[in-house]
């Protein structure tokens, strides 16, 4: 069940909120950035993976929060792997398997509600309108309440249907 909103997505009830990043992403821009000033200990265990274990655009790397939620990393974006460098553009196919890969972590972690902004679609360029089906394919069936918070308003929290 898919749901429009407008609000802050980091105050939404989800269990699980979602963003796209690239692998070594330093999280300077946008909802990383926001992620990284609230939970710095979440920004170092994410480096921490990407130096170790190299993910590669496509997958996804999960962290649990203090409170038990979780917060969905989906590597959307080609990496930034030599030292200076910046990340990559997102791509559709980088985001096609993302969605994939969150569909099978909801399903196997029966998680009961999933929050995302429009994936991909801020700095990385891509159209609302081309990653959106994307997002109905691999969630839109999946029987959970899920929060697509496609206009960010500050401090706002918006009203989830459960």
């Amino acid at each position: 069940m898919l749901h429009d909103l407008s609000g802050d997505i980091l105050l939404s009830g989800a269990k699980a909120i979602v963003q796209g990043v690239a692998p070594n992403d330093d999280f300077h821009h946008g909802l990383a950035l926001q992620l990284r000033e609230r939970m710095p200990s979440m920004y170092k265990d994410f480096r921490h993976y990407c130096q170790t274990q190299h993910p590669k655009p496509g997958e996804l790397w999960t962290w649990m929060s203090a409170d038990g939620r979780y917060l969905v990393n989906l590597f959307t974006q080609d990496g930034a792997y030599d030292h200076g460098s910046k990340p990559g553009h997102a791509t559709l196919s980088h985001v096609n398997h993302t969605l994939h890969a969150l569909r099978s972590f909801a399903q196997k972690e029966k998680v009961p509600s999933l929050a995302l902004p429009r994936l991909s679609c801020g700095i990385n360029g891509l159209d609302w309108n081309d990653v959106k089906p994307l997002i109905e394919k691999h969630l839109g069936d999946l029987n959970i309440p899920i929060y697509i918070y496609s206009t960010y308003q500050k401090g706002v929290k918006a009203i989830e249907p459960k």
